[in-house]
């Protein structure tokens, strides 16, 4: 009887605990999020761990012809301070340099590959936006760089095929905001009072 008492009484209290609900975020959430971030919190340093998380998701996309030409290097720690002055974090306002100092990413995935052409590059469009849409659900943030030093970044890491993109990945230190544009308007991204605005354009405007 006891023993029947104890199950009883353990099904009672597994059924009156509060259910927890996990709300995953939807893709439309990931993607406004999905910023280019030029602002990192240095205290959130990004592990070889983080890194090799978001490199997991480049397995589950699209390659053209299942070629896969793209490899990684990953970036962390001490090294991350190589890469920073050979790539740039995009346009900024002529007065204001980006990132300020001390908001630099605390790391990097380079990518490389042997191969050129249309099929690459598109590859290399999935897998980036891919790796950034899961560093958003991850809480972190970053941005694709095509304008850096590809031979003293060669040279610095020493990499051993040619480096195509650099994706910055840190945790954003700054706030990022969507605004309707209708055709015509400027699609310049701006700042104003520290905050970054992003013109988008809505989908009526975007048909043909």
């Amino acid at each position: 009887m006891a023993d029947n008492y104890l199950e009883r009484r353990e099904q009672e209290l597994r059924e009156s605990r509060p259910k927890v609900v996990r709300v995953h975020p939807s893709l439309e959430s990931l993607l406004k999020r999905n910023r280019s971030y030029r602002g990192f919190d240095a205290s959130r340093e990004v592990s070889r761990q983080d890194l090799l998380r978001l490199l997991e998701v480049t397995r589950w996309i699209g390659s053209g012809m299942n070629a896969q030409p793209l490899r990684y290097r990953l970036v962390t720690g001490a090294e991350a301070a190589l890469v920073h002055p050979l790539v740039k974090l995009g346009a900024a306002l002529p007065e204001e340099h980006l990132p300020h100092p001390g908001e630099e990413p605390s790391a990097y995935i380079v990518a490389c590959s042997e191969k050129t052409g249309r099929a690459v590059d598109i590859d290399l469009g999935i897998a980036a936006q891919s790796i950034l849409l899961k560093a958003v659900e991850m809480g972190l943030g970053g941005v694709f760089i095509l304008n850096f030093n590809p031979a003293a970044l060669s040279e610095a890491l020493s990499l051993p095929m040619p480096p195509i993109a650099v994706i910055a990945i840190g945790k954003p230190s700054e706030n990022i905001f969507l605004v309707d544009a209708r055709p015509g308007d400027s699609l310049d991204y701006y700042r104003k009072d520290g905050v970054h605005f992003v013109p988008k354009l809505p989908v009526e405007d975007i048909l043909i």
